[in-house]
């Protein structure tokens, strides 16, 4: 199971903002789609947090923009746990362009363990936090 994992896309027109360059509502989408993939390899996709009545939601984000990607552009997205707390996890994502391994972005995200009823945080399970290796910051 990977520690470090590589979600790759082609940017589409629809990630494209006015001035035809990515959008960085489509960052974020990336962001999450990279996220949830990768829990899904480690044995927990959606639908096992939707059984467990409890998952992760998004505290905050920071993004640091670094080049532009346009149309046709083959990005990955690498993210990696880069902590677990006892009810909080930070994600960070090196966002960079296939093909001259350009970055185009550097983010990070604070989720938090929740119930999904009540909202109220919840400690991450041991199970859960034995799927995810925490990974030094990737340069």
């Amino acid at each position: 199971m990977p520690a470090v994992f590589d979600w790759k896309h082609t940017v589409v027109e629809r990630d494209l903002d006015d001035l035809q360059h990515v959008n960085n509502i489509s960052y974020l989408k990336w962001m999450q789609s990279a996220a949830l993939a990768h829990s899904a390899v480690q044995g927990w996709p959606i639908e096992a947090y939707r059984a467990l009545g409890q998952g992760w939601v998004v505290r905050s984000h920071q993004i640091e923009y670094l080049a532009q990607a346009r149309l046709g552009d083959e990005v990955v997205v690498r993210t990696f746990v880069a902590n677990l707390k006892k009810v909080t996890s930070l994600r960070r994502f090196h966002i960079f362009r296939a093909t001259d391994d350009i970055v185009l972005a550097k983010a990070a995200t604070d989720w938090a363990f929740v119930d999904f009823t009540s909202g109220v945080p919840k400690r991450i399970p041991v199970d859960v936090a034995s799927a995810f290796e925490i990974v030094a910051d990737q340069e």
